[in-house]
């Protein structure tokens, strides 16, 4: 029975996007959607209990077998689902109360489309049908920033779209490369096959393939690109929210699920990948004085540690890469926090710049505090989300591979000081009347708790997520607080006496710091480069 609803979770969202644009006003279909989306919820959980055992398996039509599309839930697209239904019923919830216009409807259904999209692409086995539903994101998430129909948003636009045509024609090749030698589109059928098969024989469609999943995940030495257009857009900050906190996790997932499929080639490469993004990223975010583009950079950051978390051989230590897919739960939950928070934020002030930010504690306790909770979290403060999954991710990091987690973690705690800036002081000018409005505050107030109540219970989530029993020790966990503790003060020290009393030139250099789209294709090339010879000649010496 629960087989046969696979297909619902992907066309109920497009259906009801559709219902709502066509017969409804905007003002009721914001609450029918709302609606829709809570009651969404409750079958979303249903699928997670029930792949906690085994793998749910549906079809599209009455085609059986590879010649059919085929639908696969097992835990992991369960999880995936679950926490994309409800970071989107957050996003519906903080725009229901936001000022009437025309338009509103057509927002929805973007909204709507795009979660149908991401779910299909959670659900989805076929290769093909990832690169068509991939296709599909682009359009919408190009819509949504090109939304306010503006000058910026037009430009950021076009330049997501453009180098989504780029990178997805490296998947497009690999995967006709790929069809040539194994005869199959079927992900789970093609992991047979390739497992009988030589490294050099599928170094290049693995080289193209992952070149276009890195980009999605804006990996080294692409990582410039999404931040760029996602802070260029003059749009809502629910779209930045919904990039940053959701969307690039779908780059996040094809790795994992490619990686099985090639069998963990090129694990030591993405290691290290993952490591000079994350710090890459936190060069980048310190540099920032823009606040999306800070928080955009600090996701980069978070994501090259969760691709260390996914290397960190998983088949030998199943608490390194639990604690990554860990991570990803708690990154979407608390960075779409900081977001939402950071838009209230920049209406008091009336600016984005965060050196013009002061006195937002003495101004909003509530949603500098809030903020505050989703800070504690990312930056993995003991009894806070982030501690656990952090805790898990380097469990299996021995010698100098745990000091440089160390490192990547206090470079956070550094961005973050910095961030905190905005809370203390006096305002610099004036400020706009704070508005109560209950529904935004609801959405980060209950963002917030999460990032508490997941630090307390981690083990029991996890458990209830992954179906793996996991369990802190005491004496590892006290360890790992000292740790923080340590690099918290060194944090505060260094800005205090460092960071705020001179201004580097090379911050400065990197604040705002792009590059233009052919230098971003030949990064792209020279990613794929680099993969290439790595897996087909220095790997195999190995």
């Amino acid at each position: 029975m629960i087989s046969q609803m696979l297909p619902f979770f992907v066309i109920v969202p497009v259906i009801l996007a559709v219902f709502l644009y066509v017969f409804f006003t905007a003002k009721i279909a914001r609450m029918l959607a709302i609606l829709a989306q809570g009651l969404f919820v409750f079958p979303a959980l249903f699928l997670l209990a029930a792949t906690r055992y085994s793998e749910i398996i549906g079809t599209v039509g009455h085609y059986e077998g590879l010649l059919g599309i085929t639908l696969r839930a097992d835990n992991l697209a369960a999880v995936f689902v679950f926490f994309t239904v409800v970071i989107f019923l957050a996003i519906g919830i903080y725009t229901l109360q936001t000022p009437y216009d025309k338009s509103k409807r057509l927002y929805l259904f973007l909204v709507f489309l795009l979660q149908g999209v991401l779910i299909g692409l959670f659900l989805t086995r076929d290769f093909f049908n990832v690169f068509v539903l991939v296709e599909v994101s682009t359009i919408v998430v190009a819509i949504l920033l090109m939304y306010d129909n503006k000058r910026r948003n037009l430009f950021a636009g076009m330049t997501f779209i453009m180098v989504n045509i780029v990178v997805m024609q490296f998947y497009l090749f690999g995967l006709g490369y790929l069809y040539m030698i194994t005869g199959v589109m079927d992900m789970e059928a093609a992991t047979v096959i390739i497992a009988g098969m030589e490294n050099n024989e599928i170094a290049l469609p693995f080289a193209l393939i992952m070149t276009s999943i890195a980009s999605k995940c804006s990996l080294l030495p692409m990582l410039t690109w999404l931040p760029k257009v996602n802070s260029l857009t003059g749009s809502r900050f629910t779209i930045a929210a919904v990039m940053s906190g959701l969307h690039i996790k779908s780059g996040v997932y094809l790795f994992i699920r490619f990686k099985d499929v090639f069998g963990g080639l090129g694990t030591e490469f993405f290691l290290v990948i993952g490591i000079i993004t994350a710090v890459a990223g936190i060069i980048l975010a310190l540099s920032q004085s823009e606040i999306r583009l800070m928080l955009a950079y600090s996701t980069i950051a978070q994501v090259g540690l969760i691709i260390v978390g996914l290397s960190i051989y998983p088949e030998y230590n199943e608490y390194s890469y639990i604690g990554s897919l860990f991570h990803i739960v708690n990154h979407a939950i608390f960075k779409v926090a900081l977001f939402l928070c950071a838009s209230q934020i920049s209406y008091i002030f009336g600016t984005r710049d965060l050196r013009k930010m002061r006195g937002a504690l003495k101004i909003s306790p509530v949603i500098a505090g809030t903020n505050i909770v989703a800070i504690l979290g990312i930056i993995g403060a003991p009894l806070f989300n982030g501690s656990i999954s952090k805790y898990f991710l380097m469990y299996g990091a021995t010698g100098p591979l745990e000091w440089i987690i160390i490192v990547i973690n206090f470079g956070t705690i550094l961005v973050f000081v910095k961030y905190s800036a905005i809370f203390f002081g006096k305002p610099l000018g004036e400020v706009r009347k704070v508005e109560r409005d209950w529904y935004r505050m609801s959405v980060v107030i209950g963002l917030s708790i999460f990032c508490f109540a997941l630090g307390i219970f981690g083990a029991q989530v996890i458990r209830f997520l992954f179906n793996v029993h996991v369990s802190v020790s005491f004496w590892g966990y006290i360890e790992k607080i000292a740790i923080f503790a340590v690099s918290l003060g060194l944090a505060v020290l260094f800005y205090r006496f460092v960071l705020a009393k001179r201004d580097y030139w090379i911050l400065q250099k990197l604040d705002g710091f792009s590059i233009s789209f052919p230098w971003i294709c030949a990064s792209i090339g020279g990613f794929f480069g680099a993969v290439l010879i790595y897996v087909g000649y220095i790997g195999v010496s190995f």
